[in-house]
C-alpha cells in the first residue's frame, strides 16, 4: 500500500503545482479582499460558463476573431460598457488594442443582476486590475440606461 501512495501523493502535488493549474487560479489569488472575493469566485465560474469558450479562460480572446479581455483597452475603457454587452451582446466592427474585430456576440438575457455582477468583479480585478467590487445595483442602473460610448 505504501508504494503506491507516495507515488501518487508525488503525482497529485505535481499536477497541483503545475502552471496551467496555477496559472488558472491566479487570478483569484490576486485578490486578497474578502468582499471582492465573494462576488469573484462565483463570477470565475460563471465567467467559465459563459464566456470563455470565446474569450478564453485568461481572457486572450481568439485569435483575430474574439477580442482579448486581458488588457484590452476597450474592455477597460467602460465597466459600464461591458456589463452592457454582456446583457445585450454587441454587432459590428468594434477596434480592440489596434485591431478589428467583427463577429457578434450573442446577447445574454438570462444573466441577473447579480450575476453579471459576479462577472464583472472577477474580471475588473483580474490581470492587474483592482476595480473593487462591482455590485447588482450598480449593474441595474447601467443595465436601465444604454452606455454614452461606443
Amino acid at each position: 500500500m505504501r508504494v503506491i501512495v507516495l507515488p501518487l501523493l508525488f503525482g497529485l502535488i505535481a499536477v497541483s503545482c503545475s502552471p496551467k493549474a496555477s496559472g488558472e487560479a491566479s487570478n483569484l489569488a490576486q485578490i486578497s479582499d474578502a468582499r471582492v472575493l465573494q462576488y469573484a469566485i462565483p463570477g470565475k465560474e460563471l465567467y467559465d460558463t459563459y464566456c470563455a469558450n470565446c474569450h478564453q479562460k485568461e481572457g486572450t480572446g481568439l485569435g483575430k476573431l474574439i477580442p482579448p479581455l486581458r488588457d484590452a483597452d476597450y474592455f477597460k475603457a467602460s465597466i459600464h460598457r461591458s456589463i452592457w454587452i454582456m446583457r445585450n451582446g454587441i454587432k459590428g466592427p468594434l477596434v480592440v488594442n489596434g485591431q478589428e474585430y467583427n463577429q457578434p456576440m450573442p446577447a445574454n438575457p438570462n444573466l441577473k443582476p447579480l450575476e453579471i455582477a459576479q462577472i464583472a468583479t472577477y474580471l475588473y480585478n483580474s490581470w492587474g486590475m483592482k476595480e473593487g467590487v462591482i455590485d447588482a445595483p450598480r449593474v441595474e442602473v447601467y443595465l436601465r440606461n444604454p452606455p454614452t460610448e461606443n
